[in-house]
This record gives structure tokens, C-alpha cells and sequence, in this order.
């Protein structure tokens, strides 16, 4: 059984945090899905959705799985020391490192992504990148591994990353059947990215 922790703030990104969980949750008997913010009280998503937290930042930091969310409330232009060094710790013990969108730009600004190639939401890509000024940025890219990191274009693309790391994980029959039991058109290609040249970066 693997631990996955999603990490939560106010006004993450619906999307980026329900769709991976919609593809990590068809694996409840391979892995233990649990929901941290920095305080107990139920985080409020973009969008005016409630999710109950199981987990605060301060309880516990080993995981195997690490998913970060972005949305209009990433905390980077006002950093939290406490959700930055929660990732800092996490990282330590984690095999993969997921970031969905903005996520990306998050976890940039813990230092982790320093030297390491990553991707983030078309629409704020230019806005992006100054959180992560020593990061590769992938202009184009549906998702990016580099190591244990993985990270997202937005929102939905953010589903196509947790079906790589399943297939990782669990082989590519796996990512398969689940992105067929949800009716999902799983982009397969890494490099699949029109949102680029739509937002005129390419």
C-alpha cells in the first residue's frame, strides 16, 4: 500500500486536485489517499467546493506520493513558510513529486525544481517562471518528469500526469483500464501540448 498525500489550500484549482484523485482513487487497494492543509478546518477550492482535511502540514510529512495542486490561490507571491517546508520534508521521504498548473510554480519556490526541467499552465507560464528562475521551463509540454518530479500544463493535463505515474507505478495495462473505466481520452505523449501556441509561446 503506497500513501499518497494532496495537499490542499484555499482556492486551489478544482480540477487539478479531483482529477488526479479520480485516477488514484480506482487504486484504493494499492494506494492510501489522505488530504493535508496547513490547518484541520474543511479548504475551499476555487470554484466554492468544501473538502474535508484528514491531515494537517504539522501531523505527519512521509508519503510516498506527493500531489500539489495550483489555482488562483498558490501561495507563491505571499509565500507559506509552513506549506514550503512542509514540501521541503516531504520530498525526503517521497518517490514521486506531482504539480499540477500553478502547483508547479509552488513548488519552484521551495528550491527543488532548481536545475530540473519542469512545465506549468500555458495561460500563466510567463507568470510562472519568475518563481523558479534557476528551473528549466518547458514551453511546451503536456507534462514533465525529471527524477522523482513530475509536473503539469493546467488543469487538465493534470490527469494525463497521474495516468504516467500509474503506468509508472503499476504498469501501463493499469493506467489502461482506468482511463477507459472514466471515459477519459488519455493524452499518451508528454510533448502534446496546442496550449502552447494558442497562448503564444511557441
Amino acid at each position: 500500500m503506497k500513501t499518497l498525500a494532496a495537499l490542499v489550500f484555499p482556492e486551489f484549482q478544482t480540477l487539478d486536485l479531483f482529477g488526479p484523485l479520480e485516477m488514484f482513487g480506482d487504486l484504493d487497494d494499492e494506494i492510501e489517499v489522505t488530504v493535508v492543509a496547513e490547518k484541520a478546518e474543511p479548504v475551499v477550492s476555487r470554484h466554492g467546493q468544501y473538502i474535508s482535511v484528514d491531515k494537517t502540514l504539522s501531523q505527519s510529512s512521509t508519503y510516498d506520493l506527493i500531489l500539489i495542486p495550483g489555482g488562483r490561490g498558490t501561495p507563491v507571491e505571499n509565500k507559506n513558510s509552513a506549506i514550503n517546508d512542509w514540501i521541503i520534508e516531504a520530498e525526503k521521504h517521497a518517490q514521486f513529486i506531482m504539480a499540477v498548473c500553478t502547483g508547479g510554480a509552488l513548488l519552484a519556490t521551495t528550491g527543488l525544481l532548481d536545475g530540473r526541467r519542469a512545465t506549468t499552465n500555458k495561460q500563466d507560464f510567463i507568470w510562472s517562471k519568475p518563481f523558479g528562475p534557476c528551473v528549466d521551463w518547458v514551453t511546451q509540454a503536456r507534462w514533465v518528469k525529471d527524477g522523482k518530479f513530475y509536473t503539469s500544463s493546467g488543469v487538465s493535463a493534470g490527469i494525463d500526469m497521474s495516468l504516467a505515474v500509474i503506468s509508472s507505478l503499476f504498469g501501463n495495462e493499469t493506467a489502461e483500464k482506468i482511463a477507459l473505466e472514466t471515459e477519459y481520452d488519455w493524452h499518451r505523449d508528454p510533448d502534446w501540448d496546442p496550449f502552447a501556441k494558442h497562448h503564444g509561446l511557441v
